[in-house]
């Protein structure tokens, strides 16, 4: 059995892909304090690396391996993480989860039920929710006693207004759970957060976050809730991406399955890998690697695409807000790249932003005039220090919970 949910224990918090876990250890106490970050990479390839840098970006391990399974890389990194802090223990592991299905809100102690749910949704998060449940297995198996919470991408955008909600396919579908879910909603829960303890009045502004990275999606605040968000159903919807297609007209679809006789894994293929900024370069899906070729017409092209349609779905959830007071830009592209918040914002004048194009340039938080009617933001979310905070409060709730198996 683990020690009890003291300040001498540490949580560990997962974030699994197919070939890859991030990760990020916390000290377990009221004041959570980040202790390490880093990555396990590879797995399954030849060619593994398990690098972590500690709180003051030293470099605490760095090490090459074969690693074949998460089996083996969590083994590694909890057997590395005890060696390493044997007196602080990990209490608990909290899983980022794409999806929680369309009754979960709250984060979740891990069980066989539970596992079983998330197993019978993986049809909602097909190319995510394999990768989540591989991280939780693994953990299962190198620690059966570990307390596991699963935290989910979904539950912020919970309590949206039914009409955000709904797809305009016949209502039984709906009831299926053929609907629209929302995600990124951990960053979007840390945002509101940490508006709320820098004095923002988040229940009494109408607020666009901005999430824009390799996955790119905006939320509508309104009331200190998501009122609507761009990603819908799946994680394709919205904004195009690095490599996902953002909003297409279903006709595309049946057109090019039709018609070009391509297979339902080929459109998925097509539609979640070689879409995006790749697929409108033709170059690459990183943003910065395309700011940096200014002559090659394709991927300049492609980064008017995004922005051009980052300005269309901000402009639209003002719709749903009935108005806009803040904007806040964040992930890597949004909190890290002065050139899109700016082709973003361009044109926007009329809503009331105006942007400090010196206070954009030099990275600063705010970056609208101090005459901008809308205040425009950008700083860094911390998906990882939500997840801490929420198992350290499920640690708290029920700390008898720990080596629990129901």
């Amino acid at each position: 059995m683990m020690a009890s949910p003291t300040m001498n224990s540490t949580i560990l918090v997962i974030n699994s892909g197919s070939s890859s876990v991030k990760f990020a250890l916390y000290d377990n106490a009221e004041a959570l304090t980040q202790r390490w970050s880093g990555a396990i990479e590879r797995i399954g390839l030849s060619g593994g690396r398990f690098h972590a840098t500690d709180a003051g970006g030293a470099v605490a391990v760095d090490r090459t391996a074969d690693i074949a399974d998460h089996r083996a890389a969590l083994t590694l990194l909890l057997d590395t993480v005890e060696q390493r802090a044997p007196a602080k223990p990990v209490a608990a592991v909290g899983h980022r989860v794409v999806h929680g299905g369309p009754d979960c809100d709250c984060p979740l102690v891990v069980t066989e039920a539970v596992e079983e749910r998330l197993r019978q949704i993986i049809p909602l998060a097909p190319l995510h929710q394999p990768n989540s449940l591989a991280g939780i297995t693994a953990v299962r198996n190198a620690r059966p006693d570990l307390l596991q919470v699963a935290c989910f991408d979904t539950a912020f955008h919970q309590n949206m207004p039914r009409m955000a909600k709904l797809t305009g396919l016949p209502r039984e579908l709906y009831d299926e759970g053929i609907r629209r879910y929302g995600f990124h909603g951990l960053s979007y829960e840390y945002i509101h957060n940490a508006l709320r303890k820098d004095g923002v009045d988040v229940d009494n502004e109408r607020i666009v976050v901005a999430h824009l990275g390799n996955g790119a999606s905006m939320c509508a605040l309104k009331g200190g809730r998501s009122v609507d968000t761009t990603m819908g159903f799946s994680t394709l919807a919205g904004l195009p991406m690095g490599t996902r297609c953002g909003d297409l007209d279903p006709g595309i679809v049946l057109h090019l399955m039709a018609e070009k006789g391509l297979s339902i894994d080929h459109m998925q293929q097509l539609l979640y890998e070689e879409s995006g900024l790749l697929g409108v370069s033709g170059l690459s899906r990183n943003m910065q690697d395309l700011l940096a070729h200014p002559s090659q017409v394709s991927a300049i092209e492609a980064v008017d695409y995004f922005a051009y349609q980052a300005r269309r779905q901000l402009a639209a959830l003002t719709a749903a807000l009935g108005g806009l007071d803040r904007v806040v830009f964040t992930g890597g592209i949004g909190a890290n790249s002065d050139a899109v918040r700016s082709k973003i914002c361009t044109g926007l004048e009329y809503l009331g932003i105006t942007v400090d194009h010196d206070r954009n340039r030099a990275g600063t938080r705010q970056i609208s005039t101090d005459s901008s009617r809308v205040v425009v933001e950008a700083f860094a979310t911390n998906e990882e220090l939500t997840i801490a905070e929420h198992v350290h409060q499920t640690l708290l709730s029920h700390p008898d919970s720990q080596g629990t198996k129901s």
